[in-house]
């Protein structure tokens, strides 16, 4: 009986170690996803809207024409330094 009990003690603490450990998130993937899923113009525009709608974001303050909110400037936005490559800027002056 002293047998089944110690073996029972030590499932139950592997189980948790297991759980525990498999529910750990890793960081680095996570931050890679989150940069991966700001790089639409609803985060990279001068202007973009609270709630980051998708389509969302101009170079001119307005409203989102997704939700009606205001557009906010966007403090992380770069007038220089990034790529204008893969993007439509017709009818833009950069």
């Amino acid at each position: 009986m002293k047998l089944f009990k110690s073996f029972l003690v030590v499932m139950i603490f592997s189980v948790i170690a297991i759980s525990t450990y498999s529910c750990k998130s890793d960081s680095k993937t996570n931050d890679v996803k989150t940069e991966q899923a700001k790089q639409g113009k609803e985060y990279t525009s001068a202007y973009v809207c609270p709630m980051h709608c998708k389509g969302s974001g101009s170079d001119k303050a307005g409203s989102c024409p997704v939700c009606g909110m205001a557009y906010e400037k966007n403090k992380d936005h770069k007038t220089d330094g990034h790529s204008h490559q893969g993007h439509d800027h017709s009818g833009h002056n950069h």
